[in-house]
């Protein structure tokens, strides 16, 4: 087996291992009046409400459909355009699909809905809440007096400013009517949210911003961030407005307490992935490693960390000897100006890796879980030692395409462009190198 095949195959492994679906079977069964979720029992004395949101969400939600049935007194599902496919057939759930990375009116929808429909649950009820990643675009409803427009923008604009997940969330928790916990504050019921991960850490309160949880950040987190990163002079009126007003005290601040009535469980994410794709190494014969499950950082800059290690293991068989698999996960950004071409953070990590990894032999993949990087159809790269050779004789000048973020067109010519489909999960990025032993090819699919 040549290398890319390898690292496809250890891709695979990953991204299966992942599935949302049976995220949520092994984590949640049903005994007569009672749930138990990762063992913990929490009685059902009245209806069984269900909401959704993520781009895993129709998969989640499928699991518990199989498990409540007719249970399920009625349910609002929201996913990414063109996911809907998965999703449960029951007559009393709604499924809307939405925009995703910027949010549309069918994002403002799935908020009024999943909102309303918590406000349902009554005392002795259960909303049975299903998050993943994406939701935070996906799931939205503004405050008042700030537009589906303003918030947009507001979206957009941090989108581009190469502000990290978490940071990104915490402005979205304080112009948002259900993130941050508000969500929950709705709820005289039991909640139970499901939660896959797609945030470095885990960190429950910045998985789609929140919803269900009680939040750390505050307006003047938000009013740094915003600071921070160039965006405040740039933000629509009414969302500076309401910033100004939290600043002040004159608006409500995110959720700041556990509540009895809600749990919170994480059934899934990054780091699951990574030991998956470590067991499936290891099961065809590499020496593996995983090197972080933590990776951050601007794409085209820890794709030059990582590829330094390649390096060194394939010239001095260090920190693993050849044949040898390293593996990393996280989540990388790229930061762009007002004007980019076309591409996403793992096309350019796939890019910049190239130049660190020519003449090696030496296979680099890096994938979005989700099957989507950024607003494209490739969920990724795959490069190895002849890539930037090819891309020389095409006439491509590679540090010309990463300054203009215009990684999809440089790979494509190079036939490196990974494409995966939707794939139903969404746990970060991951990164795989493959360093065979010296008389096993990369491959040939770029030659």
């Amino acid at each position: 087996m040549d290398a890319e095949t390898a690292a496809l195959e250890i891709m695979n492994a990953a991204i299966k291992s992942a599935d949302p679906y049976r995220a949520v079977r092994r984590s949640i069964s049903v005994d007569g009046n009672r749930l138990m979720v990762f063992g913990k029992e929490l009685p059902v004395r009245g209806k069984i409400y269900l909401l959704a949101f993520g781009k895993a969400a129709c998969s989640m939600a499928r699991a518990v459909v199989d498990l409540l049935g007719e249970r399920i007194e009625e349910g609002v599902i929201v996913t990414k355009h063109g996911y809907a496919g998965n999703c449960p057939k029951l007559g009393r759930l709604r499924v809307i699909e939405a925009g995703h990375p910027v949010p549309d009116g069918n994002s403002l929808l799935g908020g009024r809905l999943g909102l309303e429909l918590a406000e349902k649950v009554g005392e002795d009820d259960v909303l049975l809440v299903l998050i993943s990643g994406g939701g935070s675009a996906l799931f939205l409803l503004p405050e008042r007096g700030i537009t589906l427009e303003d918030k947009i923008r507001t979206n957009e604009l941090l989108l581009e400013s190469g502000a990290k997940i978490y940071e990104i969330n915490t402005v979205r928790k304080h112009i948002s009517a259900v993130k941050g916990g508000k969500l929950a504050k709705r709820v005289k019921g039991t909640v139970i949210s499901l939660i896959l991960s797609d945030v470095v850490g885990d960190p429950l309160e910045a998985i789609a911003s929140g919803p269900t949880v009680k939040d750390p950040t505050t307006f003047q987190d938000a009013f740094r961030i915003l600071k921070l990163y160039g965006v405040w002079e740039k933000l629509p009126e009414s969302v500076k407005r309401h910033i100004e007003l939290g600043l002040e005290g004159k608006a409500e601040e995110t959720l700041k307490e556990d509540l009895p009535n809600v749990h919170n469980f994480i059934v899934g994410g990054n780091t699951l992935a990574c030991e998956s794709a470590l067991e499936k190494a290891e099961e065809l014969g590499y020496n593996a490693a995983i090197l972080t499950t933590t990776l951050e950082g601007e794409a085209r800059e820890v794709a030059l960390a990582i590829g330094s290690i390649v390096q060194e293991v394939a010239r001095y068989d260090r920190p693993v000897p050849k044949p040898a698999v390293l593996i990393a996960g996280g989540e990388w950004t790229v930061t762009i100006g007002e004007k980019a071409g076309l591409g996403g953070p793992n096309q350019e990590f796939a890019l910049s890796i190239a130049r660190k990894i020519e003449g090696l032999n030496a296979v680099v993949l890096a994938v979005d879980t989700d099957g989507t990087d950024g607003p494209t159809d490739a969920a990724g790269g795959i490069v190895d030692g002849k890539t930037l050779g090819l891309l020389r004789e095409a006439g491509i000048d590679v540090e010309e395409v990463l300054r203009g973020h215009d990684a999809y067109n440089a790979l494509e010519k190079a036939g490196a462009l990974l494409k995966t489909g939707p794939t139903g999960t969404n746990v970060n990025s991951l990164v795989i190198a493959v360093i065979p032993s010296p008389a096993t090819p990369s491959g040939n699919t770029k030659s």
